[in-house]
């Protein structure tokens, strides 16, 4: 999991984040059709459905933030946020669990999915 990537919280940051940008990219392009205005206002309104969404993204994050597990990464010492059973240090991608059935094994991230949790 270390190799893979990045603390659950940061992925959807950045896709919220990515959804900005995509949304303004969209409302962008749609000022290249003032000729026509039905296709500048579906691309304005398809921009701006984009941004809200990323606002209610960070929203939900915001909120589940709020009530995650703080624990001190034992590799940078730095205090980290775990969402799930298995989830990576926000700073160093250090792989941290919770459960201790998963200490001592190799971490995947199907673990946090429900259908996992009673495999051996």
């Amino acid at each position: 999991m270390a190799s893979k990537g990045m603390n659950k919280i940061n992925r959807i940051r950045t896709f919220a984040l990515s959804l900005v940008f995509i949304g303004i990219l969209v409302m962008y392009i749609g000022i290249f059709f003032d000729s026509s205005p039905l296709i500048m206002t579906i691309s304005m309104i398809i921009g701006f459905v984009f941004v809200i969404s990323s606002s209610g993204i960070y929203f939900w994050i915001g909120m589940i933030s709020t009530n995650t597990v703080k624990v001190e990464c034992p590799g940078c010492g730095k205090v980290t946020k775990v969402l799930g059973r298995v989830d990576a240090c926000m700073y160093c991608d250090e792989p941290l669990t919770l459960d201790p059935e998963l200490e001592g094994k190799e971490l995947d991230s199907s673990y946090n999915r429900g259908s996992s949790r009673h495999k051996s």
